[in-house]
């Protein structure tokens, strides 16, 4: 990777990001020895200006950045590096330098979910309910997302919310069961709502 430490003095600014959640978490600077060693060990470290001296991210705390991935940008000076954290970020005890939360959001788990399913309609593992839906074919998947949003009908008219969330996450299961089985994914569903969102959409 072609890195231009040369552009302030020697370093770079490496943004840190939460490989699953995305959220940003901090911002370090790396010379050429710090990069290497992250490479080496897996583990983000920085060089530490207030030290002078090179600086792994948990090294008294224990509370290590574990490297997924490292990016450059457009212009090779700024680092972008995805990584697994292990305990609170920053030296506060916060999760993000910004004093934020380190949480998903949920609805990023539909992705997730349905890569998921993807695997199982690839591999077909015996034992697997998904695997025995994928067989039954097209016509009971698409039974099973009407009989699953009919027991969800049920319970927002005469049941609980706590049902209604179970037997609407049901019907949510299924249904990207089937568009996985249509080559579909649940994001192309978001795309479409986003799009009604827009003015001037009109209804196909």
């Amino acid at each position: 990777m072609e890195i231009d430490f040369d552009k302030m003095d020697g370093l770079v600014p490496a943004v840190i990001q939460d490989a699953e959640t995305k959220n940003v978490l901090m911002l370090g600077f790396m010379n050429r020895e710090a990069y290497d060693k992250t490479l080496e060990t897996g583990k983000v470290t920085f060089f530490s200006r207030s030290k002078n001296r090179l600086w792994t991210k948990g090294e008294t705390s224990g509370n290590f950045l574990h490297v997924v991935s490292i990016k450059n940008d457009c212009d090779h000076d700024t680092l972008l590096i995805r990584v697994h954290p292990e305990g609170p970020v920053c030296h506060t005890g916060t999760d993000t330098c910004w004093g934020e939360k380190n949480e998903a959001n949920p609805l990023t788990f539909l992705s997730e979910l349905q890569d998921f399913i993807e695997t199982r309609h690839k591999e077909m593992p015996e034992g697997s309910y998904t695997t025995s839906l994928f067989k039954d074919g097209i016509n009971r998947m698409a039974q099973k997302v009407g009989e699953e949003a009919l027991e969800a009908v049920i319970e927002a008219v005469n049941g609980t919310d706590e049902r209604l969330i179970y037997e609407g996450s049901d019907m949510l299961y299924h249904l990207i069961v089937l568009l996985t089985s249509k080559g579909l994914r649940i994001e192309q569903m978001a795309a479409e709502l986003q799009a009604r969102h827009k003015p001037g959409w009109k209804k196909h």
